[in-house]
């Protein structure tokens, strides 16, 4: 009846979640700031996809693009 425990059971082996005042400590250390747009779902949609397809970050794809962008101009 006595079984090994369960590894990683209950979160116990879940990498820390930082706290909010932590995060934003840790993303202006960085020079982050958030930037709130409203996107058509579509649009958001294709970013999801392609963050997605390359393994990254939604706000990597999107400063990569809006970089992209800016220098097309």
């Amino acid at each position: 009846m006595h079984q090994s425990a369960t590894p990683g059971r209950f979160g116990q082996s879940a990498p820390v979640v930082l706290d909010r005042r932590e995060q934003r400590k840790r993303d202006q250390a960085l020079g982050l700031i958030p930037f709130a747009v409203k996107l058509n779902s579509d649009l958001v949609a294709q970013l999801h996809a392609l963050a997605k397809e390359r393994g990254t970050g939604l706000n990597e794809v999107t400063a990569e693009l809006l970089k992209q962008g800016l220098k097309a101009k």
